[in-house]
């Protein structure tokens, strides 16, 4: 099958950092198209773009003439389309169960209070200073990364990854809310578990390739 793939994100945006490790894990090639989120006033409120994707979030992912939008959904498109490749999904329905769970926690309860839209709003309409915004991002991170580490203490699944001895979609969703708990200096001592999965995924090249500052667009 034609691969055909452009992805539309931003080099920091933690979803469009997800659909990267996923592509990377499929041993997938695509082009990628940087969206500036801040730049012009954020590039993803252009007309062109909003034509695309009418949220004006990244990211996007084109699969010929076919777009598709929501990281979690494109990572479960790739999987399906791609069975050949390794597969980021349980295969058996009470672990797959599991394993959205976890990944929603992560990209639906932690990573969307500390957005940019919301730290925006927040300022704007609020004016939240600087260090309460940073505090407010530190508190969501605490509160999801304590019920993670707890899921992943009690879970029979949890192995060298979230969901056993090979990475998969929870790992794909753990790693980039990682990255922003060292952005906004949160401390990752009361995690151990996620800790220590985190430097096992860091060790890859899937990982690593799709890291932030390994991106044509990030700044320098």
């Amino acid at each position: 099958m034609n691969n055909d793939l452009t992805l539309y994100g931003y080099w920091r945006s933690s979803a469009a950092y997800r659909v990267r490790i996923a592509l990377e894990l499929k041993g997938l090639t695509y082009e990628n198209r940087p969206v500036h989120l801040v730049r012009d006033g954020g590039q993803q409120h252009s007309e062109d773009y909003r034509r695309m994707n009418p949220q004006e979030l990244v990211p996007t992912l084109k699969h010929g003439q076919r777009v598709i939008t929501q990281s979690l959904a494109i990572i479960e498109y790739l999987d399906e389309i791609w069975p050949d490749g390794p597969p980021l999904l349980p295969a058996v329905p009470r672990d797959r169960a599991h394993a959205r769970a976890m990944s929603l926690q992560l990209a639906c309860d932690v990573h969307p209070l500390g957005n940019l839209r919301v730290l925006q709003y927040l300022e704007s309409e609020y004016a939240m200073p600087q260090v309460e915004r940073e505090n407010w991002v530190r508190h969501w991170i605490e509160v999801g990364f304590h019920a993670l580490e707890a899921m992943l203490t009690q879970s029979p699944n949890t192995g060298t990854y979230c969901m056993g001895d090979s990475p998969g979609l929870v790992d794909i969703c753990l790693v980039p809310q990682v990255y922003n708990a060292h952005r906004w200096r949160a401390s990752m001592d009361p995690y151990p578990t996620i800790r220590r999965i985190h430097e096992a995924c860091q060790a890859l090249p899937a990982f690593r390739a799709a890291a932030p500052e390994a991106q044509p667009d990030a700044a320098r």
